[in-house]
C-alpha cells in the first residue's frame, strides 16, 4: 500500500512547525518559557563591575521602627538633604511619589483659627455679630488638645486668653495684629513641602521622578503641563521620517502626575519613573524616553546620569529608532528606545552597590563625608514601601535598587543590544531548522540523528550565551531552539510509533522463532537445517555463540567443511570473535583440545612442581607451593602456604598463553585482575575469601582461603542425600551469601553443587569461585564452553541476554531441586534439546519424584525456576526468608 501524505514524517514536521509558530506568535508561550529566561541566564553569566560613583540610603525596617510610620514628614527629607549637600553629594535622586501636598495636622489647625480669627474682623469692629466670636471660640476648644509644637501651643494658648477676655465691645487692635503675625510664623514652621523646597532649592541637586502612564494618544490633552514639567522635556530629536513611518517611536503616555509646585519648581532635574513590564512580568529594559504628546520625557536614571555628568537635558540627543547620545555616551535601545539594561550581581555576599540605613545616616552614626561627589540615591527597600520588581537578579529588586542597577548600566554603557540584523539572523536560523526538520531528520537513522539535533541545540544556546557573555549582544535563538526540540522530539516518537515499532517487533518475533527453530534443529541432531534457521537471525554475539557451538558439533561429526563454513559465516560479522582463525585452519587438534579438557595447563602445573634435583618448594608469587590439590576448569587448584603469617590457603591457576592468543592477553589479564578484585571485595562468612591475586610467567593465579570438607556434587545422588533441613539450610545460607554479592553487583553466573563446598563435622557452607566464572563469560578460550553448567543455567543466560541476580537464584532453584529429588529438573540427549528445555518447557513436578517432600519446598522450587525472572525470587534475601519459614514448619 502506497505511503499516503499523512503518514509522511516531512508533512508531519511542517505541522508542527506551523503549530509552533503560530502559538508562538499568539500566546508568546516561548518567550514566556525559553526566550525570557535564556536571556536571565545570560545576564546573571555576564561579568561587569558596577559604578562606583553610586550609593544607596535605604528606607529600611531599622528606620521605619526608628523614626516612625511611613510616609514620614517631608521635613525628614528637608534635614536629609541638608547633611548630604553638606556632605558633598553631586546628585541627590529621590524616586519618591511627591504628588500631593503633605499637610500637617497643627498647620490645618492653624489655619483654621486663624480664618476664623480673620474673618471675625473682630480687630477693626467693635460690634460684630457674637455668633462670630462664637465661631472663634468653637475653632480654639476644637484644636486645644492638639499635640503640636512648643510654638504651636503657645499660640494657642494666647488665642484662648485674648478670646476669653473679649467682650462684643472691648479689642485691644495692637495685641490682635501681634497674634495674627503669629498664626503666619506658626503656619511656616508647620509646612513641610516648604521646608523640603527650601533644602531642594538650597541643595540645588536634587533630581525627582514623576508618573507617567502608557497609553494611546487621542486629540489633545486635557490641559497644559506645569512649566516645571515642560523645562524636562528632551528637545534635540533627530527625526528619521523613515521611522516614525515604520512606527519607530518612544512609548507613549497620555497622563503625567507630576510632583507638587511647591517641590516641583526647585527640582534640579525630573525624569519619569514608570518601569516597562516585559511579556512575562519582569523589567528587563528601560524606557530612557517616553513621549506624552509631541513631547519626549527622560527616564529619572537618565536625568540623573546627566546631571551626574554635569550635563542638562538639552545635552541628551535622541535619534529616533536607534538610540539617544548623552554627551559622549552613546546609548544603543531598540527601535523604541527601550534599553536591556545591565543587572549586576551581588560578589562575596556584598549588594552590588552600597547601602547604607536611613537612619544611621540622619543620626550621623555614618559621616556624610562619604557621600561626596557621589549619587546618592534615597528610596524604599523596607517590604511594603514600594514597589518591587522581577529582575533578572532578584525576584523582588527595590524601585530604589531598580534605579541603580539602570543608572550604573547608562553611565559604563553596560547594556545589551538586539542590532538591526538580529531579527533576520532570527528568521534565517529558523528557516534552516525547518528545513532540517523537513527534509534531513526523515531521512536519518534515530542514533544519528540524534546526534545532530543534539549538536545543533547546544550549538544555539551556545551561541545565545556566547553572544550575550562575550558582545553584550541579544540573538533571540530559543524560537529556533524550542521548534527543534519539539520536532525532533515529536517526529521521532511518531516514526517509532507508527513505522519502527511494528518493524522492530516483526523482526524480533522472526527472529526468536528462528533462533528456537535452529535450537531445536540442533537439538535433532539436524545440524544443516540448524545452520540454515541461524543464518536467518540477526547477527550478534549470542548469535555467534550459538554458530560457534554449531561448528563444535560438526566438528565432533568429523564435518570439518561444514564447521569451516560456519566458522567463515562468523567471521563475516567478527573475524576475531574468540579464537575463530585458528578453528578454521586446525578444527581437528581444537577439537582434541576440548576432549582432553586442557592439556597445557597441566604440562604448566608440571613444570611448576618439578624443580630438577632441588628440594627445595616451589614459590608462586609470595605463596609456597605444597602440593597439587586437583584439576578445575580453569586449571590446577595447588595447596600453598603464605610463609610471612603462616597461613595455608589454595591456589587456583590459569595459564594465559596456552588459553589465549598473543592479542588477547592484555585485555584477558585486564579482565581476570578486575574480577579478583571484584571477588575480593566480597565479605560475607559463607563466601570463601579472596586473599591475593598475581601473575608468573603468563600463569595468572589466585590464592583463596583454603576449606575442608568437599563440594556438594556427592550429595546429589539419590542414594547420598542430606537430610532435607540440612538441605533447606544449605541452601538459606548460600542465598544470604548471593544476597550481599548482588548488592555489590556481583553476579556468580555459575552456581551448582561443585561450586559450594560443604564441612559437614564444622557444619560450613562456602560459595567458590566468585567473580572467576565470570573471565571465561567474553574470553575466547580454546575449549569454545558455554558460561557456567548449562544444567544450572538460567533461560536469559542460555539466550544470551543481560543477566544479574536473579539468574544465580534460578542456579539455586535448580540445586535445590536435585538435593532433594536426586534428579535434575531438565534433562536432554544433546545440548540443544537441554537447552531448548530450559527455555520453554517446564520443570518436572518434584512431588511426583519424592512424593514425601513437605508442598512448601514444591512451592520455593516452582518459584526459584519460573522463565520469567520478573516472576522468581527478585533477591537472595527473600528466597532465604521463604526457605527458613519452610524450616520452622519442617521443625515443629
Amino acid at each position: 500500500m502506497k505511503k499516503g501524505l499523512w503518514t509522511a514524517d516531512w508533512f508531519a514536521g511542517l505541522i508542527i512547525t506551523i503549530v509552533v509558530l503560530v502559538t508562538a506568535q499568539i500566546t508568546n508561550w516561548v518567550d514566556n518559557w525559553f526566550e525570557r529566561p535564556a536571556y536571565d541566564l545570560g545576564v546573571r553569566l555576564t561579568s561587569a563591575e558596577p559604578s562606583d560613583k553610586i550609593a544607596i540610603v535605604a528606607i529600611d525596617e531599622e528606620s521605619i521602627d526608628n523614626l516612625g510610620r511611613w510616609p514620614w514628614p517631608r521635613s525628614v527629607h528637608a534635614k536629609m538633604i541638608q547633611k548630604l549637600s553638606k556632605g558633598g553629594a553631586k546628585v541627590i535622586g529621590l524616586p519618591i511619589a511627591f504628588t500631593e501636598p503633605q499637610e500637617d495636622p497643627g498647620l490645618i489647625a492653624v489655619q483654621a483659627i486663624s480664618d476664623a480669627y480673620l474673618d471675625t474682623n473682630i480687630y477693626q469692629n467693635a460690634g460684630p455679630e457674637a455668633k462670630l466670636l462664637t465661631l472663634l471660640v468653637d475653632e480654639v476648644d476644637a484644636v486645644s488638645s492638639i499635640e503640636g509644637t512648643p510654638a504651636l501651643q503657645e499660640s494657642i494658648a494666647k488665642l484662648k486668653e485674648f478670646v476669653d477676655q473679649s467682650t462684643l465691645t472691648t479689642v485691644i487692635p495692637g495685641e490682635a495684629e501681634a497674634l495674627s503675625e503669629q498664626f503666619f510664623q506658626v503656619s511656616d514652621s508647620l509646612d513641610t513641602d516648604l521646608m523640603l523646597a527650601d533644602s531642594m532649592e538650597s541643595a540645588n541637586s536634587v533630581v525627582l521622578g514623576m508618573f507617567m502612564y502608557p497609553g494611546d494618544v487621542l486629540g489633545n490633552p486635557d490641559g497644559e503641563l506645569p512649566e516645571y514639567v515642560t523645562s524636562n522635556a528632551v528637545p534635540n530629536v533627530a527625526d528619521r521620517v523613515d521611522a516614525k513611518l515604520e512606527g519607530l517611536f518612544p512609548v507613549s503616555t497620555n497622563h503625567v502626575l507630576p510632583p507638587v509646585d511647591t517641590i516641583g519648581f526647585v527640582a534640579a532635574g525630573m525624569g519619569h519613573m514608570t518601569p516597562l513590564l516585559d511579556v512575562d512580568g519582569a523589567v528587563r529594559f528601560e524606557p530612557l524616553v517616553l513621549s506624552y504628546y509631541d513631547q519626549l520625557y527622560p527616564s529619572l536614571a537618565l536625568a540623573i546620569a546627566a546631571k551626574s555628568l554635569n550635563l542638562s537635558i538639552k545635552d541628551v540627543q535622541v535619534n529616533l529608532g536607534e538610540g539617544l547620545q548623552l554627551g559622549r555616551l552613546n546609548i544603543s535601545t531598540d527601535p523604541f528606545l527601550l534599553m536591556n539594561s545591565f543587572y549586576y550581581a551581588d560578589r562575596d555576599g556584598k549588594p552590588a552597590f552600597p547601602i547604607d540605613s536611613y537612619y544611621d545616616v540622619i543620626e550621623d552614626k555614618i559621616p556624610v563625608s562619604k557621600y561626596a561627589n557621589k549619587i546618592v540615591l534615597i528610596g524604599p527597600t523596607a517590604l511594603g514601601l514600594g514597589d518591587s520588581q522581577n529582575t533578572p537578579v532578584d525576584p523582588n529588586t527595590a524601585t530604589v535598587l531598580l534605579l541603580a542597577h539602570t543608572i550604573s548600566s547608562i553611565l559604563e554603557e553596560d547594556f545589551f543590544v538586539s542590532p538591526a540584523w538580529a531579527n533576520w539572523a532570527r528568521m534565517g536560523i529558523t528557516l534552516l531548522v525547518i528545513l532540517y526538520l523537513l527534509l534531513l531528520l526523515p531521512r536519518m537513522r534515530a542514533g544519528p540523528a540524534f546526534m545532530v539535533s543534539l549538536a545543533l541545540l547546544v550549538v544555539l544556546i551556545g551561541v545565545h550565551l556566547g553572544l550575550m557573555t562575550t558582545q553584550r549582544t541579544w540573538l533571540q535563538l530559543m524560537l529556533p531552539a524550542t521548534l527543534l526540540f519539539l520536532g525532533h522530539l515529536l517526529l521521532t516518537t511518531k516514526r517509532f510509533l507508527m513505522t519502527e515499532r511494528g518493524k522492530l517487533q516483526s523482526e524480533a518475533e522472526s527472529a526468536e522463532s528462528n533462533r528456537m527453530l535452529g535450537l531445536a534443529y540442533q537439538g535433532k541432531g539436524d545440524l544443516d537445517q540448524a545452520f540454515a534457521s541461524f543464518r536467518k537471525v540477526p547477527m550478534d554475539e549470542s548469535v555467534m555463540d550459538l554458530l560457534y557451538n554449531l561448528a563444535l558439533d560438526f566438528e565432533r561429526r568429523r564435518q570439518h567443511n561444514k564447521a569451516g563454513a560456519v566458522y567463515a559465516h562468523i567471521a563475516e560479522f567478527d573475524a576475531n570473535f574468540r579464537d575463530l582463525k585458528q578453528r578454521i585452519d586446525r578444527s581437528r587438534k581444537l577439537e582434541e583440545t576440548v576432549m582432553l579438557g586442557g592439556a597445557g595447563a597441566s604440562t604448566v602445573a608440571g613444570t611448576l612442581m618439578l624443580d630438577g634435583d632441588d628440594m627445595q618448594k616451589p614459590m608462586l608469587g609470595r605463596y609456597q607451593v605444597e602440593k597439587e590439590l586437583g584439576k578445575g576448569a580453569m586449571g590446577i587448584v595447588y595447596l600453598g602456604r603464605d610463609p610471612k603469617i603462616n597461613r595455608v590457603v589454595a591456589i587456583k591457576t590459569m595459564d594465559f598463553s596456552q588459553e589465549f592468543e598473543e592479542d588477547e592477553l592484555d585485555e584477558v589479564k585486564e579482565r581476570f585482575f578486575r574480577e579478583a578484585e571484584t571477588a575480593g571485595r566480597l565479605n560475607h562468612p559463607n563466601i570463601v575469601t579472596v586473599f591475593d591475586a598475581g601473575e608468573e610467567h603468563d600463569l595468572a593465579y589466585i590464592a583463596m582461603e583454603f576449606l575442608s570438607g568437599d563440594d556438594l556434587a556427592p550429595y546429589t545422588k539419590p542414594d547420598n542425600l542430606l537430610p532435607l533441613l540440612k538441605v533447606l539450610e544449605i541452601t538459606a545460607l548460600s542465598a544470604d551469601a548471593l544476597a550481599t554479592a548482588h548488592s555489590q553487583n556481583v553476579v556468580h553466573r555459575d552456581i551448582k553443587p561443585a561450586n559450594i563446598m560443604y564441612d559437614p563435622e564444622k557444619n560450613q557452607t562456602k560459595l567458590t569461585d566468585f567473580g572467576i566464572a565470570r573471565i571465561t563469560d567474553s574470553s575466547k578460550t580454546k575449549t569454545g564452553m558455554v558460561l557456567g553448567t548449562p544444567s544450572y543455567m538460567s533461560p536469559e543466560q542460555l539466550s544470551g541476554k543481560k543477566v544479574d541476580g536473579r539468574s544465580d537464584l534460578f542456579s539455586l532453584g535448580v540445586m535445590l531441586y536435585q538435593m532433594t529429588s536426586g534428579t535434575l529438573p531438565f534433562k536432554g540427549d544433546s545440548m540443544a534439546t537441554l537447552m531448548f528445555k530450559i527455555a520453554n518447557e517446564e520443570h518436572p513436578d518434584v512431588l511426583e519424584i519424592r512424593a514425601d517432600l513437605p508442598p512448601s519446598i514444591k512451592n520455593i522450587i516452582d518459584k526459584a525456576l519460573r522463565k520469567d525472572a520478573d516472576e522468581r525470587y527478585q533477591t537472595g534475601a527473600e528466597m532465604a526468608q521463604e526457605i527458613r519459614e519452610c524450616m520452622a514448619t519442617l521443625g515443629s
